[in-house]
């Protein structure tokens, strides 16, 4: 820490006893290092005081800060009592007030009156009126901001005005305070100020430290380097070389230091990184050039605070480290649960029915949960996902969920302070749940929050509803950050850049050195234009370029070795472009630059099918296999042979999902579970046109049974896409029955034998006595002229109906997925064959498809061979599943345009 053992053993050599000293910082973060110098240089004495220069000014000022949600509920009281046009709600004040307070801060702190810049704006306006008629429309934009401006204009001073008689300030408040106190100030105090490390002023700050530098009251230590203080051009020094032409510097008090460390030798590496996250995979590399393994000397600094926990997966072999930023409270689950319930209670004003599954799932599964309400929440979601329920009756969520320790929070509230004291009670609740430290900061972060709004609402009558509500805890939970606490002197260093003032490290890596990161450029969220700023001498994003360019330079002047990494892709809001200073230092220092590119090469997740041997275990699940073989294993095998491991070996199963749009194989279970309820009435009848044409009639009541069946709630079917799905289906239901009511029209006798045919124990022999039992169920079997017919019912179109067996490809004919409904209907054919009741009697095979319902069943036919050579194609498939010799391999389907 060069500069700060140069400021200590300045100030040791003015006075052994650093306690007359005051030492005003830029931040607290180098107090430590401080302590740490002078503990190395054995000093016994009083430490000297620490100030920032924003509590020295507060002290100057006397003034009791305001600022955050109490001042927007005082704020929005003094609004509402001025009655202004337009009458704002609290929500809607929220909108524009935090905005305008900032601008406010900056004309106070900036400007000689903020009236004459409230007045100025006002008046711009209003001069751009006489340009442009703007008619009588409160509506027109320009109109709008006119009014804007002569609402601000009564508003602000009236509310600086309320502030003052109960001695509160904003910033900029205190600010304007202590500036009138300042001269008095410098002169009467005994009080002895070092500032150290500063770079930009307010006008304020300024006054004060020439104040007391006028009184010989002070003594000022900068941190500049010739490289960017020298060249009018370098944006670094700017304002540097304004504090340099100060009068209180002269021959007798000089302007110190300029150092000439940037230009001594570096070694610096600028890295191209494709993707963000990308950026952190390469720290594991850095730090294997770097030679201090305790990483003492070594900060990390990362420009975009989001990629903290993707930094810290990869530093799990640092030993000791130190993190000294925060991470934002709003990429926290907790955070993201809170958030979900306040939308949860606005969807409860627009619905009081009922509850969308997808406002209630997030919000169980993010928040802390006790081992009783993990068993309630399991055994909701169960229940939801496999009823399909998308809209959950307030009823049914009190039956599922009524026993949950925090159910209180999902029922509409009556009223948001009651809503407060529930939700303050229930962070207490689960702080004594077994929770990590983050979120135990997360949730204490939030209950304080909440503690504070319920507080700083009770002196106000206005009221409160649950979406401004919302409002407040979302400003809240945007502005906050969860602090770290760490051993400082120890280890690697990782932090923002403004946390490194003061600070230098020989090894230097900074993350996300991109535009738009490095400088902020301009986006700035304010109501004041850029030339107005410029007129009133207020910061515009130029001078922030500045301050961000002075704090990017000074922490690598006196480093050795810079590591400089940005994202070169190109997403959402990131250009892909590099900052600006890598060009400029690329450019214009002369220091030798290496440039690498990383790209981001990871192999596709699966490149090699998946293997599964048959080990014994595998070989005595496939013998307990063969008892129970169905024609659907088969097909499964076919598709893709590790989904018939998964299934029919590991005895896995998909987990239920629910569908807000009936999906394929449920609209297909809907048309078939409805044709199973209409032939099961019909069943053993020769059917008559009657009979088909009452059948017709009651298809509504058949589909309702079949929405019974599937478990699903029958408004489901009442919007959207679900409604026409099942008006399709309903039609696909009636083109079957008017299929089967023209056959019986055209003297054809038709008679329903079975349903939902149930099959097993029909044994087929492998080889010797090596045997497997066939099982499973027929759609529907009729006669229809003496002839038996085999109907299988299927969604999809119907393929490869005609079979082509010879010798040339007896053995391997079925080992083809696209023959495999011609395989099943082969299976049910050799099953019918074996079983007595159907004995002697013609049998015809055939499917009817669902997509093609009007052309009714479509046969199987034998173009070359018979059923014999079929099965023989079967047995052969099924001894190659047994092989032991043969691997399960995954069936990778190749992708096509």
């Amino acid at each position: 820490m060069k500069f700060l053992n140069k400021i200590i053993h300045e100030l040791l050599a003015q006075n052994q006893d650093l306690s007359e000293f005051n030492i005003v910082l830029p931040g607290k973060r180098p107090i430590v290092f401080i302590r740490q110098i002078l503990e190395e240089n054995n000093y016994s004495g009083f430490l000297p005081n620490f100030f920032t220069i924003e509590e020295l000014i507060d002290r100057i000022a006397g003034k009791q800060p305001v600022q955050g949600i109490s001042l927007w509920l005082f704020a929005f009281d003094v609004y509402r009592s001025l009655g202004l046009i337009p009458k704002d709600d609290f929500a809607d004040f929220l909108k524009w007030f935090p905005t305008l307070q900032k601008d406010w801060d900056d004309i106070l702190k900036f400007s000689e009156s903020d009236e004459a810049v409230l007045q100025y704006m006002f008046d711009e306006e209003r001069i751009k009126e006489w340009a442009q008629d703007l008619g009588e429309d409160d509506d027109v934009p320009r109109k709008k901001f006119l009014n804007f401006w002569r609402n601000m204009n009564v508003f602000l001073p009236i509310l600086k005005k309320k502030l003052q008689e109960r001695n509160w300030a904003t910033s900029g408040m205190i600010h304007e305070t202590a500036k009138a106190k300042i001269s008095a100030f410098a002169e009467n105090t005994s009080e002895h100020f070092v500032f150290c490390g500063f770079n930009a002023f307010t006008p304020v700050e300024e006054k004060l430290v020439r104040s007391l530098l006028r009184w010989n009251k002070a003594q000022c230590f900068f941190q500049a380097d010739h490289y960017y203080f020298d060249d009018e051009r370098q944006e670094a020094g700017k304002f540097l070389r304004n504090h340099k032409t100060w009068k209180e510097f002269d021959d007798n008090r000089t302007f110190q230091w300029i150092e000439d460390d940037f230009n001594q030798p570096k070694n610096i590496k600028v890295y191209e990184v494709s993707g963000n996250v990308t950026q952190t995979k390469v720290l594991p590399e850095i730090f294997k050039e770097i030679e201090n393994k305790t990483y003492s000397n070594t900060a990390v600094v990362l420009l975009d605070e989001n990629l903290l926990p993707a930094s810290l997966d990869v530093m799990y072999g640092v030993e000791n480290l130190n993190i000294t930023m925060g991470f934002p409270l709003k990429n926290l689950s907790f955070s993201n649960a809170v958030k979900q319930l306040f939308y949860l209670q606005k969807q409860l004003e627009k619905n009081k029915s009922s509850y969308y599954y997808r406002d209630i799932f997030p919000i169980l599964e993010e928040l802390p949960k006790s081992s009783e309400d993990e068993l309630i929440i399991g055994n909701f979601r169960t229940k939801i996902e496999e009823r399909n329920i998308v809209y959950i009756s307030k009823k049914l969520l009190e039956e599922l969920l009524g026993g949950l320790s925090y159910y209180g929070l999902l029922r509409k509230a009556d009223h948001t302070g009651v809503y407060l004291d529930m939700l303050i009670a229930f962070c207490k609740r689960i702080k004594w749940l077994e929770i990590d430290d983050i979120q135990y900061e997360n949730v204490s972060h939030f209950e304080n929050a909440f503690r504070i709004i319920k507080n700083q609402l009770s002196p106000y009558d206005f009221e409160i509803k649950m979406e401004t509500l919302e409002i407040l805890i979302n400003q809240h939970v945007n502005s906050e950050s969860i602090d770290f606490q760490g051993e400082p002197l120890r280890g690697l260093q990782i932090m923002g850049l403004l946390e490194t003032r003061l600070l230098n490290f020989e090894n230097v890596i900074m993350l996300s050195v991109n535009e738009g990161k490095l400088p902020l450029g301009n986006s700035q969220n304010t109501y004041i234009p850029f030339d107005i700023r410029r007129y009133f001498d207020m910061h515009t994003f130029l001078e922030n370029d500045s301050i961000y360019a002075y704090h990017f330079y000074r922490l690598i002047q006196d480093s050795r070795n810079v590591h400089l990494l940005y994202n070169a892709l190109s997403s959402g809001v990131n250009t892909g472009e590099k900052s600006r200073f890598i060009t400029q230092i690329e450019m214009e220092s002369s220091h030798k630059i290496e440039h690498l590119i990383i790209e981001n090469s990871s192999e596709p997740i699966a490149s090699q099918p998946i293997e599964i041997l048959k080990t014994e275990i595998v070989m005595e699940r496939l013998q307990k296999w063969k008892e129970k073989v169905s024609a659907s294993h088969l097909t499964s095998y076919l598709y893709n042979p590790i989904d018939f491991y998964l299934s029919k070996i590991l005895k896995t199963s998909e987990t239920d999902e629910i569908e807000e749009e009936l999906s394929v194989k449920n609209y297909g279970n809907l048309v078939h579970y409805s044709l199973q309820e209409v032939y099961e009435l019909l069943k053993g009848k020769v059917l008559k046109e009657k009979d088909l044409q009452n059948s017709i009639k009651e298809i509504d009541q058949y589909i309702n049974i079949a929405i019974e069946k599937l478990k699903h709630q029958p408004e489901f079917y009442e919007k959207g896409m679900n409604f026409i799905h099942r008006a399709i289906a309903k039609k696909v239901i009636e083109n079957v029955l008017n299929h089967d009511l023209e056959l019986v029209r055209n003297g054809n006798t038709l008679e329903i034998l079975d349903i939902e045919k149930r099959f097993e124990n029909v044994d087929f022999y492998l080889d010797g006595n090596d045997k497997i039992s066939f099982f499973g169920f027929i759609d529907r079997i009729d006669r229809l002229n003496g002839t038996l017919r085999i109907i299988d019912y299927k969604t999809a179109k119907i393929k490869n109906l005609m079979v082509k067996i010879d010798e040339n490809n007896v053995d391997e004919y079925f080992h083809n997925s696209e023959r495999k409904q011609a395989l099943q209907l082969c299976i049910y054919h050799y099953v019918v064959q074996n079983l007595p009741e159907f004995w002697g009697l013609p049998i015809e095979m055939g499917i009817w498809s669902f997509a093609e319902a009007k052309k009714g069943v479509i046969s199987l036919q034998f173009d070359k061979g018979n059923i014999d050579d079929a099965m023989q194609s079967v047995k052969n498939l099924i001894l190659e599943i047994l092989n032991p010799d043969l691997s399960f391999i995954e069936n990778i389907k190749p992708y096509s345009n």
